[in-house]
């Protein structure tokens, strides 16, 4: 791995929103203490630590980010997503959709069909709504496995457009004439495949492009139109 991966690796292990000493991280590293120094001073200005005295810290929203810098740099996707917890990919879901003007929803728990679901993300910017599953994979999965998670999303957002309205679950969509609920993996390590029955799979890295392009190719995708019109709302 490279000097920079390395350090990577090391600030990954600190613990969130704490100060650590940057002899203990350059320790870890195994580094020279110019280079970390230097390369701290790079992710400061990159808006991924914070540098103070002798101390670094890590911000919580950049934990992510950093893990998908050192997969860039080769590091072992294993050991990195040890270190990462699967509501960090929850919460860069969330923060990527807000920031395309996306209404957004963690944890969404609902019954339909007498059964009790759960949706991980779901993200709400008319006519579109994003339902994404947020798998913590740390390596290649096989396509069995895959379709089966794909088969059991789909699930989940069907049984979503046909719960609603509910009063327990304040999504916007309810308030729109009618909406399209899509359904999506998000994923750390990119898989084979971009797409299992119309069914996007999107690594992190790509969520960005994914959110902004998706209008653009939703002729490509697999969505569940439902339609708000009898309740009176947005016309």
């Amino acid at each position: 791995m490279s000097i920079e991966c390395n350090l990577i690796i090391s600030l990954l292990k600190l613990p969130k929103n704490e100060p650590a000493l940057i002899e203990n991280v350059n320790r870890d590293a195994r580094l020279p203490s110019k280079f970390t120094r230097k390369l701290l001073e790079i992710m400061q200005n990159e808006g991924l630590v914070y540098l103070k005295a002798d101390c670094v810290e890590v911000y919580s929203s950049s934990r992510l980010e950093l893990a998908v810098k050192a997969a860039t740099l080769g590091a072992d996707m294993q050991h990195v997503g040890r270190l990462l917890c699967w509501q960090e990919f929850e919460e860069m879901a969330a923060y990527s959709l807000k920031n395309n003007g996306y209404s957004v929803l963690n944890n969404v728990h609902f019954k339909q069909g007498g059964r009790r679901w759960e949706m991980d993300v779901v993200g709400c910017k008319k006519p579109l709504v994003l339902c994404i599953d947020c798998k913590h994979w740390q390596h290649t999965i096989a396509p069995s496995a895959l379709q089966k998670i794909v088969d059991a999303q789909v699930q989940r957002t069907r049984a979503m457009a046909g719960s609603l309205p509910n009063a327990k679950l304040k999504l916007d969509c309810t308030k729109w004439k009618e909406a399209k609920f899509i359904p999506a993996i998000l994923s750390l390590v990119p898989s084979s495949f971009k797409f299992i029955d119309e069914i996007p799979i999107v690594p992190i890295l790509s969520l960005q492009d994914f959110i902004v392009q998706l209008p653009v190719y939703m002729d490509s995708v697999k969505f569940f139109s439902r339609s708000f019109v009898s309740l009176g709302h947005d016309f």
